[in-house]
């Protein structure tokens, strides 16, 4: 096991999970709610599959075109949908 590859994805997926939606979700189910466990196993369980689809996706598409172009992909991704939510939230004021 890659332990410096392990501890990376531990850090991004964690600071990227921080103040997200799902975790504001999962922050609300769980103020609602008496079953705290079956809130935390939900959600852990959610993103834990999630996790796995992706991993899933990514070998696979990783064997017909190379990684820099699923990284640029991505990237282009990230930045259209951050366009998005500024539009959207400017339309809003």
């Amino acid at each position: 096991m890659d332990f410096k590859l392990f501890l990376t994805t531990f850090g991004m997926v964690f600071l990227a999970e921080l103040g997200d939606k799902t975790q504001l979700a999962t922050f609300s189910l769980s103020a609602d709610n008496d079953s705290r466990l079956s809130v935390f196993l939900g959600s852990a369980g959610a993103l834990v599959l999630s996790s796995l689809i992706a991993v899933f996706f990514g070998a696979t598409f990783s064997r017909f075109m190379p990684a820099h172009y699923i990284k640029i992909g991505a990237g282009f991704f990230f930045v259209i949908v951050g366009i998005w939510t500024l539009f959207s939230a400017f339309k809003d004021i």
